[in-house]
């Protein structure tokens, strides 16, 4: 039975009697009801009220070519009739993930040319953290399984991808983390840089922390560091340029690993197809997911490096692990046009060239001036706006928190969706937003910000 034979009322309701969502205050949400967003279409959601909203975050980071993509719901369907499932156990394939494994060896940065499948990003870290500490298994360095991470990171809801991300409260709902998971300080410079510290001594500042747990720990007892290019859920966190390149001296210098998340980053939300080529880093294993289907359908996908996987398959015997579907045939038909579609459209060099530069510029000129704005900061098509009661001082308003919530909800209000994270506003666009969506969300974001402004200091 189609959604339209109910009203608004039931659907709510429904929602409140039977469906969990993921991180909510359930009992808080069930007060106010959902919101219902019931159609999309290019740039923009619809909710069941009728409201058109412009959507800053690409669905949860993901929905890079836009939304009402024929194109990709015609390769589903014909893929269902053709094959709708089969496994990759007993030495099977299909043709689908064969085909994208090899697109993806394609566009990967040198030396990423081997592919497993999930279906989140979490799953996929859950598979880097173990394929690593198996490829020291197998150089006979078993000892060698401690993960450096960092503190506010995320890598995923699971229990493994809770544990090497370093978000507190999550760490305190399972009760403790996976053993052998250390967390330093992030690379963010508008919390944590000192006064007269320039961004280029704080990059090395921080970098140079993951060098102290390692010496710490003993060289010898550390497989991996594991980092975001951007620190996406933590805040769009974007590292002073010393930052990244220090990490690879020091994960070179006392031969750990450097897995690279690029759940959020992958398939051209910083201008280039993965951000590790935006930024120069060569890392063992890179996690992707979301944009690869653009959100059409669950897909991940691991890169793994040379080194990792000829140790793997000259050495490994069998990898026991995987997923009933990895490399389904359906997700992957999905990600192979939606991969044709970004190449075709020129969206990367677009958000590389013209957009991407566009929404720095707007965001710095018509936002960073207001009364409420600590900062704005972007890569590509990553935004962040730090919400501060005193600009000079960057203090805060007190409950933490509560002052990006209420500009998140006037934004939403005049039909802008935006994420509050903390006390910072983030975006992630689209990849088709034009220098029109970009000048409607600075106008949306700014009305919402001055009303914010008129609540919080009447």
């Amino acid at each position: 039975m189609s959604y339209k034979n109910y009203s608004l009322a039931q659907l709510q309701a429904m929602d409140a009697a039977h469906h969990l969502h993921p991180f909510t205050d359930h009992k808080d949400l069930r007060s106010v009801g959902t919101r219902v967003i019931t159609r999309a279409d290019g740039a923009y959601i619809y909710d069941a009220s009728g409201n058109q909203i412009l959507d800053g975050m690409a669905g949860l980071w993901c929905v890079n070519i836009g939304y009402g993509r024929g194109e990709l719901a015609d390769v589903a369907a014909a893929q269902m009739r053709e094959l709708p499932f089969y496994n990759n156990f007993f030495r099977c394939t299909t043709p689908a993930p064969t085909l994208l494994a090899d697109k993806i060896a394609e566009i990967a940065p040198e030396g990423m040319k081997q592919v497993f499948f999930g279906s989140s990003g979490s799953e996929s870290n859950d598979t880097a953290l173990k394929m690593v500490r198996h490829y020291w298994a197998l150089e006979g360095k078993p000892e060698k399984n401690l993960i450096i991470s960092r503190h506010n990171a995320y890598h995923g809801s699971t229990i493994a991808g809770t544990s090497l991300g370093g978000m507190g409260a999550m760490h305190e709902q399972t009760h403790g983390v996976v053993p052998g998971v250390r967390h330093v300080m992030a690379p963010y410079a508008f919390e944590l840089k000192e006064k007269g510290e320039s961004d280029h001594d704080f990059g090395l500042r921080a970098a140079r922390a993951v060098e102290d747990a390692i010496l710490e720990a003993g060289a010898e007892n550390v497989a991996a560091f594991i980092g975001e290019p951007v620190m996406g859920a933590g805040g769009v966190k974007i590292a002073p340029a010393s930052y990244w390149p220090e990490i690879q001296r020091i994960c070179k210098k006392h031969d750990v690993l450097l897995m690279l998340d690029e759940v959020i980053t992958g398939y051209g939300r910083t201008g280039q197809w993965f951000a590790a080529q935006t930024l120069g880093i060569k890392a063992d294993t890179i996690t992707t997911a979301k944009a690869l289907t653009s959100g059409y359908q669950p897909l991940s996908a691991l890169l793994v490096g040379e080194r990792i996987a000829n140790v793997l398959v000259e050495k490994g015997g069998e990898f026991y692990h995987g997923y009933t579907y990895s490399g389904h045939p359906v997700a992957c038909a999905v990600a192979l046009k939606n991969l044709e579609i970004i190449e075709r459209e020129g969206m990367i060099e677009r958000v590389r060239e013209r957009t991407g530069p566009y929404f720095a510029k707007a965001l710095t000129e018509r936002i960073a001036g207001h009364p409420l704005v600590g900062e704005v900061r972007t890569l590509g098509f990553l935004g962040a706006i730090e919400i501060v009661a005193d600009k000079e001082s960057r203090r805060r308003f007190e409950p933490a928190g509560s002052a990006a919530v209420k500009v998140r909800d006037h934004a939403i209000a005049r039909g802008m969706m935006l994420r509050a994270t903390g006390d910072t506003m983030i975006l992630s666009p689209p990849l088709i937003w034009t220098e029109t969506e970009i000048d409607l969300a600075c106008a949306r974001i700014h009305a919402a910000l001055d009303a914010a402004l008129a609540e919080l200091r009447p």
